[in-house]
């Protein structure tokens, strides 16, 4: 369960019209500390990502189901609730996982291959994106 101030987090970054993925950014940054703190572990940096999106879309982030996914969101909220000892189980398992998927190399890796997969049509809108809003906030400021 995400903690409470990452959850309060994600409803001032609501408040303030930030989109859902800055909303479950604050989820995905919490699983990534847990990781390093060897309290939880993943297989890769990507597996990392996902339980971060997953924790933030049971805390309520409307946050759009991967786009090649099996299941629908109404399906994937009707699971049965894991037993007790099974939970600890799986909790166990975790923490004999790797670490290093939450390091910033790993991170780095996975941020650049997920930006070779767009293509440089949509990786040139995202930058002129950001820029815009780094313009936006520094007048702000």
């Amino acid at each position: 369960m995400p903690l409470k101030k990452t959850i309060k987090k994600a409803q001032n970054l609501k408040r303030q019209g930030k989109s859902s993925s800055s909303q479950a950014g604050a989820f995905v940054e919490e699983e990534m500390d847990r990781i390093r703190e060897g309290k939880t572990g993943a297989k890769n940096a990507k597996q990392a990502i996902a339980i971060g999106l997953s924790k933030a879309r049971q805390a309520g982030v409307d946050i759009p189901s991967k786009k090649g996914g099996k299941s629908s969101g109404s399906s994937r909220i009707a699971q049965k609730k894991v037993s007790p000892s099974r939970s600890r189980a799986g909790e166990a398992r975790m923490k004999k996982e790797g670490h290093a998927a939450a390091s910033h190399k790993a991170l780095s890796m996975q941020a650049h291959k997920a930006a070779m997969k767009r293509t440089k049509a949509e990786r040139h809108e995202s930058a002129m994106k950001a820029a815009r809003t780094r313009a936006e906030n520094k007048k702000a400021a």
